[in-house]
This record gives C-alpha cells, sequence and structure tokens, in this order.
C-alpha cells in the first residue's frame, strides 16, 4: 500500500578488481598494513566520484581473494545506484578507481579489469538494461554491517581530509598519515575513552562491544519498546536523534517491530564503531525497565521475569 517513494530503497552489490599488471597485486597491497589505507581511500573517492557523494554507496567490508580485490557495496537510494550504474557502464568508475589508485599509491599507472555482481547475476552482461540491473542489485539486500576495518578506516579518511583539505600535495603524504591512524587501539594498560567495566546489579561486567547475537536478542525482545530504548541512546548518539526514530518507524512500518528494533540498533552501532558498548545499551535498556532483557544479554538466567 505504501508507495515505492515511502520505502526505503536498499540494495547491495560486489565489484571485484583485478589489476592487470603483473607486478600489482591488489589483494596483497590491501593485507598491507602500510598500504590498506591507501587502497581504501582510492576506493572510497572513486565511489564517491561514481555517485557524485561522498554517501552515496557504503563500503560494507573489502574481501581479498587473490588476484581479486572484493568490495560488498550497499546502496541506500535508488536515483545513487543509478547513478553508480552509469558511471560503471560508461568505464568512468575503471578510470577513477585506476586514477585514485595511482595518487593513493604513488605509482605509475594501475591498468585494472573490472565485474560487477549482484548475487548470481553477472550485471557486466546486462548494463544496458538499467532497470534490470537495480533489481538484481534491489534484491540482494546486505548481509552484514560495516566491518570494524572499514569503520576505523572511514573514521581516519575523514580526519586526514579535515586536516589536509587546503594541502595540494597530499599523495606521499596520505599514506604515511592514514598509516599512523590506522591503529586506534590504546597500547596495553592506558587508558580507554570508555570505561573497561561497568556494574550491574552488583556485579562487574566487562564492557565490551554488542556483538551480532546481542543484536538479535535485542530485536527479538524488545517489542514496542525499541522506541524508548532509542530515545535513551539519543542522549548520546546523534545518529538517532530527531527524527531518526520516527523515519526508521516509518520506513520499517510494514516489516514490524523485530525490523525496527533491529535497524535502530543497527543505526546505532554504525555511528558510533567501537563506542557502541554493551554498557550503553544495558543503560538504555535499565532506564526504561527492560531488566529481563539486560539479564539475557549478559547471560543472566534468573528464574525471576522482571519486566
Amino acid at each position: 500500500k505504501m508507495a515505492g517513494s515511502s520505502t526505503p530503497w536498499i540494495g547491495s552489490a560486489y565489484l571485484f578488481l583485478q589489476s592487470t599488471c603483473k607486478t600489482i597485486a591488489l589483494p596483497a597491497l590491501y593485507e598491507s598494513s602500510q598500504k590498506k589505507p591507501c587502497v581504501f581511500k582510492a576506493l572510497k573517492l572513486a565511489l564517491a566520484d561514481s555517485t557524485g557523494s561522498v554517501n552515496g554507496v557504503d563500503m560494507l567490508k573489502v574481501h581479498c581473494s587473490h588476484p581479486h580485490l572484493i568490495v560488498q557495496l550497499k546502496f541506500c537510494k535508488q536515483e545513487n545506484c543509478r547513478r553508480f550504474l552509469r558511471s560503471y557502464r560508461e568505464g568512468a568508475l575503471q578510470k577513477s578507481l585506476q586514477s585514485h589508485l595511482q595518487l593513493s599509491l604513488a605509482t605509475t599507472t594501475v591498468p585494472l579489469e573490472v565485474e560487477l555482481k549482484a548475487g548470481s547475476e553477472h550485471l557486466d552482461k546486462m548494463l544496458k538494461d538499467e532497470d534490470h540491473c537495480l533489481e538484481c542489485i534491489y534484491r540482494e539486500k546486505p548481509d552484514r554491517l560495516p566491518d570494524e576495518e572499514i569503520r576505523e578506516l572511514e573514521e581516519d579518511l575523514k580526519s586526514l581530509m579535515l586536516h589536509q583539505s587546503t594541502n595540494n600535495n597530499v599523495a606521499g603524504k596520505d599514506c604515511l598519515s592514514l598509516k599512523s591512524l590506522a591503529r586506534p587501539y590504546p597500547p596495553q594498560g592506558s587508558s580507554l575513552p570508555t570505561q573497561l567495566t561497568f556494574i550491574f546489579q552488583g556485579q562487574q561486567f566487562d564492557n565490551r562491544t554488542i556483538t551480532p547475537d546481542d543484536h538479535q536478542k535485542f530485536a527479538k525482545s524488545v517489542s514496542k519498546k525499541w522506541k524508548q530504548v532509542g530515545r535513551s541512546l539519543q542522549k548520546s548518539c546523534r545518529a538517532l536523534r530527531d527524527p531518526a526514530i520516527d523515519n526508521l518507524a516509518l520506513e520499517y512500518d510494514r516489516e514490524g517491530l523485530y525490523e525496527q528494533a533491529y535497524q535502530m540498533l543497527l543505526r546505532f552501532l554504525q555511528s558510533e564503531g567501537k563506542k557502541a558498548t554493551i554498557a550503553r545499551l544495558i543503560a538504555a535498556l535499565e532506564e526504561n525497565g527492560l531488566v529481563s532483557l539486560a539479564e539475557e544479554l549478559l547471560g543472566l538466567h534468573s528464574s525471576e521475569d522482571c519486566s
């Protein structure tokens, strides 16, 4: 019943990249701690070129499968996906990738072969039928959150671009600067920005990150109170501030409470990264009287059913 424009357009595809130059192996470069930030930057900028926006397409994971580098893409708007497909079809994306890789890696040329797939569909064979390509991508929903590694590289790149936006000679520096930023974990024994432990019901727990299992349990059990939990989380999470929660309720109305709750916590995880800790979720659950769910997430199998 809802119009197509009212429901979110979300799809996924895989971009396969292979260098045709024998001396350049993209998977090996990406697996190198020194070169990974440089390759990531090139991918990010080329994808931004293809959609006309830094946020036009998301990278969820980069797989190294020799000789290919495989990038899992997520599109949240049909118009962005359409722009990407046109850029891909016209060869503009390929040229942009080659150019950005050349700059980021400070090398001569990086000749590439590219391939695009959505599920079992090879989209290169049907690029002239743009609408069919869009249908194939729309059918393939993303099956993961962005990797923590991707989130770190994104943050490092944003930080670097901010500090070097006025510097025209950044090709060589980017790799060094990003390399130094690419390992955000503090050394053993130093203080973390978030607390290492927290107290719940008089017991001490490790303040770990929220796991996929936590995510599913939360979505399954929180029911109608997902909005209240979201409003508790929004106090320290800009991504959930108004009108984000109401928008999620509308967008996933047809899918029901599980999906609404799942997407709300997904938004929190995606925006907060390592800071999306279990302590913050437990505090939000406690604030809204969801003690039994908090106990379940912490592995406290109480016989009493507190609500």
